[in-house]
């Protein structure tokens, strides 16, 4: 636990939650900030909106600090689906142009681009590898390989979409190395950062991402229906806009002038009325703990709990995916025998919150959290899953 965070982070005995790849818990200063600007409506309608109109200036320049980057490059939106169908459906592609992405993306980062087939657009999706070189063929979602990528790009590939960390295995790009083999391709590169804004240092400018977009209930520990959009000013100037409405415009508050005026910066995406108390909240957790607490010191300790997670696991019973120090993430996918759901069933009822949608029990600590608690939530994993293991098995 890094110091200062007993105080943020009160009442943790009871559950071990270890979900922060799914809904994280919302930190308690987001939910007082949401309830101080709920209530001002409460009480005094519009009057109480005027006294909140800071809410997403201030977050524009929190995300920036957090990310490195002007706060005219933040866009506030409400899901990494609504970030990316905007960039998708924004970008000049010609009939014949090619996005590279991952044939195991999650679906907000596929859909929107597999969408712009109507377009003539053509969706080549990198194959299923294995980074470890020892998993073999397991059926499950593994990684993506640099080589294959160098293999199938052309001078039509226009776009290259991928997560930063896959939210099946756990595997994270480096960023750094695929943002310098973009650049060098004159590729935008567009990454979907919900499994690791919060957890892994993210610097679009410094890796040459042209845009990013994260959700803000993972790993940012905010308001479900929450999210950020970073654009780079020269992939801001390809887009068209595909939604449109008065929050967009620079004439702001004078809806009868119609004038097409939008916004150079990201407030080009926040295009209507958007829910400002889950900014508000969002607001809270950048400012409280993400603009506090060092962003490498937070990965390096949600590493350190990961690691004692799974010294006290028992091999026999539990394979985890451990990918290169590049590779990893906030995400250990671990392999177990017997039913997941029951698992996840069982854990819960001993006071451990695991997800798996995939086939994976998947390990995803926090900073905040205690030593005591992985070693909790380890012996828990190992009692459960040695119920569940074949007769004769281990």
């Amino acid at each position: 636990m890094l110091t200062g965070t007993a105080e943020l982070f009160p009442g943790q005995d009871e559950t071990v939650f270890l979900g922060h790849c799914a809904i994280s818990p919302l930190y308690r200063g987001a939910a007082r900030a949401i309830c101080d600007f709920t209530g001002d409506l409460v009480d005094r309608g519009v009057v109480g909106l005027r006294e909140h109109l800071h809410i997403l200036p201030r977050l524009h320049e929190h995300a920036g600090c957090l990310l490195g980057c002007p706060a005219a490059d933040i866009s506030f939106v409400h899901n990494t689906a609504e970030a990316m169908s905007m960039l998708a459906g924004g970008y000049p592609f010609e009939p014949g142009d090619q996005v590279v992405s991952y044939v195991h993306e999650y679906p907000s980062n596929h859909y929107p681009w597999a969408l712009q087939r109507s377009r003539g657009v053509e969706l080549v999706l990198l194959a299923d590898r294995d980074p470890l070189g020892s998993l073999g063929d397991i059926g499950l979602p593994r990684g993506w390989s640099m080589e294959e990528l160098e293999a199938v790009v052309t001078e039509r590939t226009r776009v290259v979409a991928i997560s930063h960390v896959q939210f099946s295995s756990g595997y994270a790009a480096d960023l750094r190395l695929l943002g310098e083999f973009c650049r060098q391709r004159a590729i935008d590169l567009v990454v979907d950062c919900a499994q690791s804004l919060g957890c892994l240092p993210v610097r679009p400018e410094a890796c040459h991402v042209a845009a990013l977009a994260s959700s803000g209930w993972k790993w940012l520990l905010g308001p479900w229906a929450s999210g950020l959009l970073y654009t780079s000013p020269d992939f801001r100037r390809k887009l068209r806009p595909v939604m449109a409405g008065p929050g967009m415009m620079r004439q702001q508050l004078d809806y009868l002038d119609h004038r097409w005026n939008p916004h150079a910066d990201g407030r080009l995406f926040e295009y209507s009325t958007l829910a400002w108390d889950h900014a508000a909240g969002l607001n809270a957790v950048l400012e409280d703990i993400f603009l506090r607490f060092d962003a490498e010191a937070i990965r390096d300790e949600i590493f350190r709990l990961q690691d004692v997670f799974l010294a006290h696991c028992d091999p026999g019973l539990v394979r985890p995916l451990v990918f290169s120090p590049a590779n990893r993430s906030g995400i250990v996918a671990m392999l177990v025998a017997g039913n997941l759901q029951e698992i996840m069933r069982n854990l819960a009822g001993q006071g451990v919150v695991m997800t798996g949608p995939v086939g994976y029990l998947r390990l995803a600590p926090h900073f905040y959290q205690e030593d005591r608690q992985m070693i909790r939530a380890a012996e828990a994993v190992n009692r459960v899953c040695a119920g569940h293991m074949p007769t004769g098995g281990k």
